[in-house]
């Protein structure tokens, strides 16, 4: 059985990455969960209050991560003190994956739930990414036809994962006879490593991992680039993608830059990928990024003015995801001190200890010349052909930092950096990301380099 403090205490996870602290602390750290009724999360608020500002701006998120960590919970509902035993006469279970209703039948989901807020029509089209949308469209319209597989890619926040569910939901209403698996390759690797485990006491676990890939009409990965270097999993995947691509099934897929650029990406998976149709989603330009703004203050009931869109805009250019966070703070600022915040001048009071520096201003000398600073090293030492100690990790982080915060193309980067072909670049760029998920080390310095560029 499935305990509903387990499922709440995963989301509280995924929650507190997704909101600002406070926001969290306050409102979200504190509620109760109570019980599984109907499909639903009941979660208990301790006053009437608190349960109105959480339906009236964090529900969706709530709904969202929960969703996220068990697809058989297609509701959160919020609940005072005085309807809690209503709920718990009501009370359900979830037993192996399938949820007890009141003693019927198990009802199962028909695959993953999509978030019902991403959908194509609350996707905002400008010129950086309206192809991406278009081939998106189309094969939510004819799943198996062209475009197969569609691999999306781009940077973090520029809503990858939004077509994703935006194909989901579309395909689901439309065509609910499919089957659509959703997953992410570290999921994919995590269930194919598990499936050898369980194989040793369940003969037939392997054989359960294949079908459930396999005998679907749609398989969506998400975030390829944290692809296993795992050989076994690669080769899963490989003949997986074979069955599925040989019996018109659609395969969507996405990632952070495009096939030849995933270093752990076997050759043979990169071919096929690179089959039907690889399409970027750029940063929004200024006027898309003011059109998304206003139709996020919309849907959360505030007047975002031209001046306030176009500072968050103008300070925030290649993470719409970044961007709605500060949408967010200037949102709560104005509720917390129930001040207006309707022009350039307020929204700098309110985001002041978030805005330092506008992006724009920074180039690949500065970042070059601050790194060298930093490790008291000369800017000649790293761009410089030397591969000593004391100039390796700062020409990595330097070329990290050049692509992370100006996304500019390797190739451009690789002649900043005296003429280094592109894979060097790669290799510099992965092997930074790589360490920065442990290395205290690199995690402190490029931090520190961060902040010596936005206090210059």
């Amino acid at each position: 059985m499935i305990v509903v403090s387990d499922i709440w205490a995963e989301a509280l996870s995924i929650l507190s990455g997704r909101l600002q602290a406070i926001s969290f602390e306050v409102w979200i750290e504190k509620l109760e969960p109570l019980c599984f009724t109907q499909n639903r999360l009941i979660l208990l608020a301790n006053s009437q209050s608190s349960k109105k500002t959480i339906e009236n701006k964090y529900l969706d998120t709530i709904k969202e991560a929960v969703t996220e960590v068990n697809a058989l919970i297609t509701d959160v509902i919020i609940i005072t003190e005085n309807q809690k035993e209503k709920y718990l006469k009501e009370k359900d279970y979830i037993f192996n994956n399938e949820l007890v209703v009141s003693n019927k039948k198990p009802v199962k989901d028909n695959g993953f739930s999509f978030s019902k807020k991403y959908t194509f029509d609350t996707f905002v089209v400008g010129k950086s990414n309206e192809i991406a949308v278009a081939a998106a469209q189309t094969v939510a319209e004819h799943p198996g036809g062209n475009f197969n597989p569609l691999f999306l890619y781009g940077g973090v926040g520029l809503g990858k994962t939004h077509l994703m569910h935006a194909i989901g939901n579309y395909i689901k209403e439309h065509s609910p006879h499919l089957k659509i698996l959703y997953t992410t390759a570290e999921k994919f690797t995590s269930d194919f490593i598990n499936s050898i485990n369980q194989n040793k006491v369940n003969k037939s676990a392997t054989a359960e991992f294949k079908e459930k890939y396999r005998c679907v009409d749609v398989l969506m990965i998400d975030d390829i680039q944290f692809w296993s270097r795992s050989t076994g999993s690669q080769e899963a995947i490989f003949h997986i993608f074979n069955d599925l691509y040989q019996n018109d099934k659609h395969i969507i897929i996405t990632s952070d830059r495009p096939p030849k650029e995933i270093a752990q990406l076997e050759e043979r998976l990169r071919t096929r990928f690179e089959w039907g149709l690889t399409e970027e989603i750029k940063p929004p330009d200024l006027e898309t990024r003011i059109a998304i703004l206003k139709r996020k203050a919309a849907g959360q009931n505030f007047f975002l003015t031209d001046d306030v869109a176009y500072f968050i805009a103008k300070n925030v250019q290649s993470n719409v995801r970044d961007m709605e966070g500060l949408l967010n703070k200037v949102i709560f600022y104005s509720s917390l001190t129930g001040s207006l915040v309707d022009s350039i001048q307020s929204a700098q009071e309110a985001l002041r200890d978030y805005i330092q520096i506008n992006k724009e201003s920074i180039d690949a000398n500065d970042i070059i010349n601050t790194t060298a600073r930093f490790y008291n090293v000369t800017p000649a030492d790293i761009i410089g052909k030397r591969r000593t100690k004391e100039v390796v990790e700062p020409r990595m982080i330097a070329i990290y930092l050049i692509r992370d915060l100006l996304n500019i193309p390797l190739q451009s980067i690789g002649e900043i950096f005296g003429g280094r072909d592109h894979t060097t670049i790669i290799n510099a760029r992965d092997k930074i990301e790589d360490q920065l998920k442990s290395n205290s080390h690199v995690q402190n310095a490029v931090k520190d380099i961060k902040d010596m560029l936005y206090r210059r």
